[in-house]
């Protein structure tokens, strides 16, 4: 068998200023670095059911979201796919319910991946913009690190898409990731 499947899930409404963090922390991460082929970034905005065949693919699940947990706004943290289910309610997000129904259909299918969630505290998803808060943008690097640990931790390598020192995960080896003159 190869190396783990990692799906880097962002979701959220990009509509409602923080609450689209996860989407954009994805897009950001594709920006910013180059992955190893067992690494795939995916926005998954407010999908639902549409996502299961990418998170029945994975064999490890990690998901980038707003998380509404009472917590200071700007709070990361990082929980596992049962302490979720516990801490759910309709009040936090419907695509968060959207989730959790996608993975326990994953569950029933026997596919369900490992899967990891790493949120932050949102301070506003009640106003229509397309901006993050400024305490939100000013955590995204921080958002990040912590998903680029995650993926190191389960396998993933990448590195800085600007020039630079090469930044090896546990599961690098040798993939042979070009770079285009541009990049050089």
């Amino acid at each position: 068998m190869g190396q783990k499947q990692i799906l880097v899930l962002g979701v959220g409404n990009i509509l409602l200023r923080d609450e689209g963090i996860g989407v954009r922390v994805v897009e950001k991460l594709q920006q910013d670095y180059a992955f190893s082929p067992n690494v795939r970034l995916l926005d998954g905005g407010t999908l639902g059911l549409k996502l299961l065949e990418p998170i029945t693919g994975a064999d490890h699940l990690i998901v980038v979201d707003a998380l509404l947990s009472g917590q200071p706004p700007g709070a990361i943290e990082k929980l596992s796919l049962a302490v979720l289910r516990k801490r759910i309610s309709i009040k936090n997000s419907l695509h968060q319910l959207d989730l959790l129904e996608t993975l326990a259909h994953a569950e029933f299918l026997k596919s369900l991946p490992e899967t990891i969630i790493i949120g932050i505290e949102p301070e506003d998803t009640a106003t229509l913009s397309l901006e993050l808060s400024e305490t939100i943008r000013s955590r995204r690097e921080d958002l990040m690190s912590a998903v680029l640990q995650e993926i190191a931790r389960a396998g993933g390598g990448y590195y800085p898409r600007a020039p630079g020192s090469l930044v090896r995960g546990a599961g690098w080896q040798s993939c042979n990731l070009k770079r285009t003159a541009a990049q050089k």
